[in-house]
């Protein structure tokens, strides 16, 4: 698992199966049932035109993948996503920049020709706001090397010639340096969320290091700094830029970002001393101003790119840490350090986005925004940028009702700089926060209305669950890939809870399943459904669930408990915690939530187990998952579907041909939506 929330590529249902999708089926029932099942099943593209509507809005949307403002707040760039002709993203993005004291147009930067796209971000301004890096792969396809352009835009100039996956650049304080992380000779992008790459032969735990690097400005010349034995997660430059605070640890870097701890390298001798070893994990790491001290989140987080914790400080030369945050009911997700030395802090806040301020020597908190939307670009935390001074920042700003666009202002005070999507409306109902109590917590979760609901009919629902657990659903414009939005197009209730696990509540909810996959958590899941059926038209006997990671785990959980839904989608799930824990990537993740590996006390994972109740399941459920799945991997998926079909209960498992846990190929996207609607509406709509 790391149980990600995983979004999947929403696109045009007319049409048929991907070639590379393997599709194993069995299926029971009276004869008529079994015919008429399967044709839906094996015929998607025509199960659902109704959301053709909705998967044209999403696939009309422009997306952006981050936003920078310069240190002097004069400028703002940002990183567009783009799409083929059938509105699929194409891997190339566009980097922009405007100047926000002319009233001109964005200017497109880029290293290649300008006719010509190609994979382009990752931003970097200079400290005097004069230029700044960005990683294209205009000169070689799929290897991206780092260029330098003036603010106002203009001919980039390159700086690296390198095999291998840059990512990261910053500046140094003096502008003579950019560092970068590098993964040389790497053979596929770093994380998890990719497809693995096939193993043979002797296996070996092998892996490539992420590394610290130094490139001269003037020269180009590349030098790597940190140790060729350690992977580094995130790092920050000291004011006098003779060191950085980095986090990091040995070995697998997919896996051992559990267990990072955070540490000083030497710019010039390239040594590191550890100065602090969570409990947990840590993410964020910022060097004060001052450079007395570091800040960064520490909290219990299920996957690396998502992050939710408390704020912490510590002196820079080591010493105890200081939670700043204790007890708030809020996930901070990204930090950064006010040039008064203080802590400006994004954070989840129940599900609303908000920015707050603290001061580390009179720690009280001061809220400077919260709004009932996203400012997250892509899958994974806020994108959020502010200038040197405090006074300026930019955003992307999106919500269920409002598609994203780029904001710059003060915080809380942003002006609209982009109107990429000005004529868009969404293609689903109204979306409402709904509240329920159960187990002694107070639960938050989104109710999202059947496209032109009509308040005289009754209809289906379905929960979809979010993946982490260490997440949280927002109220966001949902990308091209979330399949759970072209539900309410076709007539559905979507209910979207944040039960025990999710950020948003603080540490105390964030750690409240910690040995309780499957119990505490589900229940919250049903207490929602019971609050849902109170508020609206339901039909209690037409309810469905579904999820992708952690969604598609208690999704499997959750048939083996109850026989109240009438169909379910496990996606990317897990069927059995014991032999999980020996096939995945990155088991570092659980130790954690159960307390002791698999083999030091079996009992607590045997316990969350969905196989272990498997003979109480009824639900007809459709399983899907790629062959190269490293968090969630195929066998899990394997064993629920064997067990359903030796039970005699309806299930079909469709594997798809390399894709990872984050699906990459438009195509299977395409298969999967169209796989889910067509379940759904063959045991729900009827």
């Amino acid at each position: 698992m790391t149980l990600r929330t995983l979004a999947t590529t929403l696109a045009l249902l007319t049409l048929p199966f991907c070639a590379s999708a393997q599709n194993l089926q069995q299926t029971t029932g009276t004869k008529a049932d079994v015919e008429k099942r399967l044709k839906a099943a094996e015929k998607p593209a025509s199960a659902a035109p109704e959301i053709d509507a909705v998967v044209k809005t999403l696939r009309a949307a422009h997306h952006f993948a981050e936003t920078e403002i310069s240190p002097d707040g004069t400028h703002v760039a940002w990183v567009e996503t783009l799409t083929g002709k059938d509105g699929a993203p194409n891997g190339n993005t566009s980097v922009y920049v405007k100047n926000l004291e002319a009233n001109s147009p964005p200017v497109r930067v880029t290293a290649g020709v300008a006719a010509t796209f190609h994979a382009e971000g990752n931003i970097a301004w200079s400290n005097d706001s004069k230029q700044f890096a960005f990683l294209s792969d205009a000169t070689k396809k799929d290897q991206q090397q780092l260029y330098l352009v003036a603010a106002n835009g203009g001919i980039a100039r390159k700086l690296t010639q390198v095999k291998g996956f840059l990512d990261a650049p910053l500046f140094s304080p003096d502008n003579k340096t950019i560092s970068v992380l590098f993964t040389e000779n790497a053979t596929r992008a770093s994380g998890p969320l990719v497809a693995e790459t096939a193993e043979t032969g002797e296996i070996k735990d092998s892996f490539f290091e992420q590394r610290l690097a130094l490139i001269d400005v003037a020269s180009g010349s590349l030098r790597q700094i940190s140790p060729a034995d350690t992977y580094i997660y995130e790092y920050s430059w000291s004011p006098d830029g003779q060191h950085f605070v980095v986090t990091s640890a040995q070995g697998n870097g997919d896996n051992n970002w559990y267990i990072a701890d955070l540490n000083i390298l030497d710019t010039a001798t390239g040594l590191m001393k550890s100065i602090y070893k969570p409990q947990l994990q840590i993410a964020r790491p910022a060097w004060s101003p001052d450079g007395k001290h570091i800040a960064f989140i520490e909290g219990l987080m299920s996957d690396e790119p998502s992050v939710g914790g408390d704020v912490f400080v510590m002196p820079s030369a080591g010493g105890n840490a200081n939670d700043l945050t204790p007890g708030r009911k809020s996930s901070a997700s990204w930090l950064t350090w006010t040039s008064d030395n203080k802590i400006l802090f994004a954070e989840i806040l129940d599900a609303d986005s908000s920015v707050s301020l603290v001061d580390p020597l009179n720690p009280s908190i001061s809220n400077l925004w919260r709004g009932a939307e996203s400012i997250t670009a892509g899958l994974w935390g806020p994108n959020l940028s502010v200038s040197a001074d405090g006074t300026a920042s930019a955003v992307i700003r999106n919500s269920f009702s409002a598609p994203p666009e780029v904001w710059a202002g003060a915080i809380g005070q942003w002006k609209q700089i982009t109107e990429r999507n000005k004529p868009l409306t969404p293609g689903w109902g109204d979306a409402k926060s709904i509240q329920w109590d159960n187990g002694g917590f107070s639960i938050q979760g989104w109710l999202v209305f059947p496209k032109d609901f009509d308040p005289s009919k009754r209809y289906p629902m379905i929960v979809g669950v979010h993946g982490g657990p260490g997440a949280a659903e927002q109220s966001a414009w949902p990308d091209t890939g979330n399949f759970l939005m072209a539900l309410p197009a076709a007539g559905y209730f979507l209910l979207l809870p944040n039960p025990r696990g999710s950020f948003g509540q603080g540490e105390a909810f964030t750690r409240a399943n910690v040995k309780d996959f499957g119990y505490g958590d589900f229940a919250d899941v049903m207490a929602g459904v019971d609050a849902a059926l109170k508020l609206v038209p339901i039909d209690s006997d037409r309810l469905g669930l579904t999820g992708w990671s952690y969604g598609g785990y208690l999704t499997m959980w959750g048939v083996t408990q109850t026989n109240r839904f009438k169909a379910a989608m496990a996606g990317a799930g897990i069927a059995n915690l014991t032999s999980y824990y020996g096939e995945n990537k990155i088991d570092q993740w659980m130790i954690p939530f159960f307390g002791k590996s698999v083999y030091d006390d079996p009992e607590v994972y045997a316990k969350s187990s969905p196989i272990t109740f498997i003979k109480k399941v009824k639900t007809p459920t459709l399983i899907l998952v790629g062959d190269s799945d490293g968090e969630c991997p195929t066998p899990q998926s394997y064993e629920f579907w064997h067990a359903l079909k030796t039970q005699g209960v309806e299930t079909t498992l469709v594997v798809y041909e390399h894709e990872g846990h984050h699906f990459s190929k438009p195509a299977d996207d395409r298969d999967r939506i169209a796989r889910t609607v067509a379940w759904f509406n063959a045991h729900l709509q009827q």
